[in-house]
C-alpha cells in the first residue's frame, strides 16, 4: 500500500489577524512550543506509516516559505510534493488536482489523506490509529472522513450525523439549540475537512459528481509548468485554465452526494484554531483566567488573553478581553465578538491597507525583509540574504536606494558595474539602474536599505532574471 498525505493549505485564516496574513496566513503562526500549525502537519505526515510522498497545494507565493518550513522540521525521508495555486478556488479543484497527479504517478490504487494545515490535532498515536482504520476502508472504496467526537454544543463546525462507518448526513453550522440537541442526542460528530479515499475512488466520484471541476482541473494540469529535482517536484498551476474551475468545497462539490462516503468517529484532541479564544485556551491561565505570552503586567485584569510581540502590555480593570500585538497592528476586542475578527480584516482588504496583506518582516525566497521605518519620499528597511541566495536582476522607475552592508559581503550589479561590498561599505542605486544583489558566503548578508523617490510601493519593480521564477 502507498500512502500519500495531500496537506491543503490555502486558507486565510482571517479571524486571526493581525498575525495571520494574506502573505503570511494562519498555517504560518507559531504557537508557544515555537512549531506552526503547518510544520505540525507535516510532522503528523510524515510520521505515519507507509508514506511515499507528502503533497501539498498551496498558492505559488507561499511555495518558498513553505518548502523552508518543512526543512526546518529535520529530516525528510521522502518525496515532496507542491501544486502551486495562482489564486485558491477552495478544496474540490485542490483535492482534483492532487487527484489527477496521483493518479498519473501512483496508480488508481493509491490511497489519498486529505489533511488540513492550520488545524492541531494533540493526540498523534490516536490520529494515527484513526487514520490507519480510514485507509482501510479506503481500500474498500469508500470516500472517508473523519468525524470529531464534540465535547460541546460548538456551533462554529459542521455535523455529521452518523451510525458506525455509515455517513447518513451532513449538516450545516447549526444554531446553538440544535447544536445542543445534537450533542445531546449522540449520533453527531464534527466535520473535521479531513479526508481519505484512493486515486480511483476520487477520479470516479469526481468525474460523476463535479465533472465540469475536474474537466478545468486537468486542462489546467496539461497546460502547467512541472520541475523536478532533488527530491522534490513542483506543479505551477497555469493561471488562466485554472480561473476556470468552480470554486467550491468538496463538501458541496462530493462528500455530501456521494453514495460511498464512510466515517471513522475519533477523538484526536482536535481543533482548527478558528479564532483567538481558541488558540488562547492551549496556554495555561493564571490565578484570574488570564492566558499571558510575552511581556505583560497587569493590575485588576481577568480573563483575559494577551499576546505581547516585542514589547510591554500593560493592561488595568479589563476583563474578558483579547489584546494581541504586532509590530505594525494591535487588536483589541471583547471576547464573545472573536468571530468578528475577520470583519476587521476584510475591510482592510477593501480599503487596500498593507496590514491586510504583509506583516513588516517580510519573507521572500531568498531572506526576509522588515521595514523600520517609511514616511513621505521615504522607507528604510533591514534585508537578510541566505547564503548562496540572490535577488532578483531588477530595476524601479520611481525610487532610488543606498545599501549599507551591516553583516557578511555582498556580491552587487549597479547599472555596469560588478562589486563586492564589505560590512561598512555601501553602494547607490539610481532609478532606472538594473541591479541585482547577492549573497556569495556562508553566514547570513545583513544590510540596510534605505529607499528614497516619489513611490515607494512594492510593485513598482522589473525583473528581467530571476533565479526563482518569478521574472
Amino acid at each position: 500500500m502507498q500512502l500519500i498525505p495531500v496537506i491543503l493549505s490555502g486558507g486565510a485564516g482571517t479571524r486571526l489577524w493581525p498575525v495571520s496574513r494574506e502573505q503570511h496566513p494562519k498555517p504560518f503562526i507559531r504557537l508557544a512550543d515555537g512549531q506552526s500549525l503547518l510544520q505540525k502537519s507535516f510532522l503528523r505526515a510524515k510520521g505515519l506509516p507507509d508514506v511515499v510522498e507528502v503533497l501539498t497545494v498551496t498558492n505559488r507565493d507561499l511555495f518558498f516559505k513553505t518548502a523552508d518550513e518543512y526543512r526546518e522540521t529535520g529530516e525528510i525521508p521522502m518525496q515532496l510534493g507542491f501544486i502551486l495555486e495562482s489564486e485558491g478556488r477552495n478544496t474540490a479543484p485542490a483535492i482534483a488536482a492532487a487527484a489527477i497527479t496521483i493518479h498519473q504517478t501512483y496508480g488508481p490504487k493509491a490511497v489519498m489523506l486529505f489533511l488540513t494545515a492550520d488545524h492541531l490535532i494533540a493526540d498523534v498515536p490516536a490520529f494515527t490509529e484513526a487514520v490507519q482504520t480510514a485507509v482501510k476502508l479506503a481500500e474498500t472504496g469508500k470516500v472517508t472522513t473523519f468525524g470529531i467526537q464534540p465535547e460541546g454544543p460548538e456551533t462554529g463546525y459542521g455535523y455529521i450525523e452518523s451510525e458506525g462507518h455509515a455517513v447518513k448526513r451532513f449538516v450545516e453550522k447549526p444554531n446553538l439549540k440544535t447544536a445542543q440537541e445534537y450533542v445531546a442526542s449522540g449520533k453527531y460528530l464534527w466535520n473535521s475537512g479531513m479526508f481519505c479515499m484512493t486515486a480511483e475512488t476520487a477520479m470516479a466520484e469526481l468525474k460523476l459528481y463535479a465533472p465540469a471541476v475536474l474537466d478545468a482541473v486537468e486542462t489546467s494540469l496539461k497546460a502547467s509548468r512541472r520541475v523536478e529535482g532533488a527530491g522534490q517536484y513542483q506543479i505551477d498551476l497555469d493561471a488562466a485554465t485554472f480561473k476556470k474551475a468552480d470554486s467550491i468545497s468538496i463538501d458541496y462539490a462530493l462528500m455530501e452526494k456521494t453514495t460511498h462516503a464512510a466515517i471513522v468517529a475519533c477523538n484526536i484532541g482536535w481543533s482548527d484554531i478558528g479564532s483567538w479564544n481558541a488558540l488562547g485556551d492551549l496556554i495555561p491561565q493564571d490565578a484570574n483566567g488570564n492566558s499571558l505570552e510575552g511581556e505583560t503586567y497587569l493590575h485588576d485584569v481577568s480573563n483575559t488573553f494577551i499576546q505581547a510581540s516585542g514589547r510591554l502590555i500593560a493592561a488595568v480593570g479589563v476583563d474578558n478581553l483579547i489584546i494581541i500585538d504586532t509590530p505594525d497592528a494591535l487588536l483589541v476586542a471583547h471576547k464573545d465578538r472573536s468571530q468578528d475578527v475577520k470583519q476587521i480584516a476584510g475591510q482592510l482588504k477593501k480599503l487596500g491597507h498593507e496590514a491586510y496583506k504583509l506583516h513588516r518582516t517580510v519573507h521572500r525566497p531568498w531572506g526576509t525583509y522588515t521595514v523600520l521605518e517609511e514616511g513621505a519620499g521615504f522607507k528604510m528597511k533591514r534585508i537578510v540574504v541566505k547564503p548562496g541566495a540572490s535577488l532578483s536582476l531588477q530595476m524601479h522607475h520611481h525610487r532610488s536606494e543606498h545599501w549599507i552592508v551591516v553583516d557578511g559581503m555582498a556580491k552587487v550589479v549597479n547599472g555596469e558595474q560588478n562589486l563586492l561590498i564589505a560590512t561598512n561599505e555601501s553602494t547607490f542605486i539610481p532609478a532606472g539602474h538594473k541591479h541585482r544583489l547577492e549573497n556569495p558566503g556562508k553566514i547570513d548578508l545583513v544590510l540596510i536599505e534605505v529607499q528614497s523617490g516619489n513611490y515607494l510601493g512594492e510593485d513598482d519593480i522589473v525583473r528581467f532574471e530571476d533565479h526563482y521564477g518569478r521574472a
